[in-house]
């Protein structure tokens, strides 16, 4: 029997071959190694999962609890939907709603479309964008409590900075914060200049990833600045656009930092009482922490059925 041919220039391997289907060895000490590395990574996440836990799950849990239940003399009580009877029947609750309704209307049209009009005339500049972009959202570092009384000594009837300005170009002072029919439109205004900062570096951001030859193409056309706007910008950010709209709509839901400073949470004639407001009146003030929690939880039922009627039409309109 003659010998098996070699392939010329090849040696024949005397390497063994491994079955398909299993998997080779492990290497010595990987073992080891992959369990340090993943003892580390869910030491991290279980960290985080501990944080969210305590100060975020644990105390929607317990709101949920809360609004079914009513503690007198230390002794806590089932009253089913008593607390959100209560709540609805309080004289202020639809004052309260419409308060917010009206602070969240306004935001948007301020709020909104004041930082993306700020966005694309920074994106105009070419020299200097980094000190804009500074100056802009310097007011977001500053303490909210800074930037209300700020506000609160330019809003003053006596010295206040704005009655000067109205003064000296012959407009008659206002009562910023006593009128009722002007405090929630002054609480916007300084709402807007707190935390517009960093919506306008979102929105910068999104405005230089779109392609410079769309402008071009643009331009050939003989479209201006304004048609360039509508047609090119818009159109590129709207994914942007409108996820900032529905974080727009979720924030100014739940203000109270600006009317409670500005014009101790009331306002005159409670023109300025807002939702988030009022669960702090049952709360803190009244001690009904059953009622606070009623509140609170059709303020989230609000909230989430308003992103869920987000989410399904921007399914369908990608689809």
């Amino acid at each position: 029997m003659s010998a098996p041919s070699l392939t010329p220039g090849k040696a024949e391997s005397t390497r063994p071959t491994r079955p398909r289907g299993t998997k080779p060895a492990p290497a010595p000490g990987g073992f080891a190694r992959a369990l340090r590395r993943n003892l580390t990574a869910h030491g991290f996440l279980i960290g985080a999962v501990l944080c969210f836990g305590v100060f975020s799950w644990y105390p929607m849990v317990r709101e949920f609890f809360l609004a079914f239940q009513k503690t007198e003399n230390g002794r806590t009580t089932w009253v089913g939907f008593d607390n959100l009877v209560t709540v609805v029947d309080d004289p202020a609750f639809w004052q309260a709603w419409g308060n917010t309704a009206l602070f969240t209307v306004l935001a948007l049209l301020l709020g909104f479309a004041v930082p993306f009009l700020v966005a694309v005339v920074i994106n105009e500049f070419h020299h200097g964008q980094g000190y804009l972009r500074l100056l802009v959202y310097l007011p977001v570092m500053l303490p909210p409590v800074a930037s209300v009384l700020l506000f609160k000594y330019l809003y003053d009837p006596g010295y206040g900075l704005l009655n000067e300005l109205f003064t000296s170009i012959g407009l008659p002072e206002q009562q910023w914060l006593q009128d009722p029919d002007i405090s929630m439109t002054a609480v916007v205004i300084a709402s807007t200049w707190m935390n517009m900062g960093g919506a306008t570096l979102i929105y910068l951001a999104a405005l230089q990833a779109i392609p410079g030859e769309l402008y071009e193409a643009a331009e050939l056309d003989g479209a201006g600045l304004l048609r360039k706007i509508w047609h090119v910008t818009i159109p590129q950010t709207r994914l942007i656009l409108s996820l900032m709209a529905l974080m727009q709509v979720i924030a100014t839901m739940q203000v109270f930092v600006e009317p409670f400073l500005l014009t101790g949470g009331a306002g005159p004639e409670g023109s300025t009482t807002t939702v988030v407001y009022l669960i702090y009146q049952y709360a803190f003030n009244f001690n009904d922490y059953g009622a606070a929690a009623a509140l609170g939880l059709l303020l989230l039922v609000l909230l989430a059925g308003f992103s869920a009627v987000y989410v399904k039409l921007s399914r369908a309109e990608d689809e």
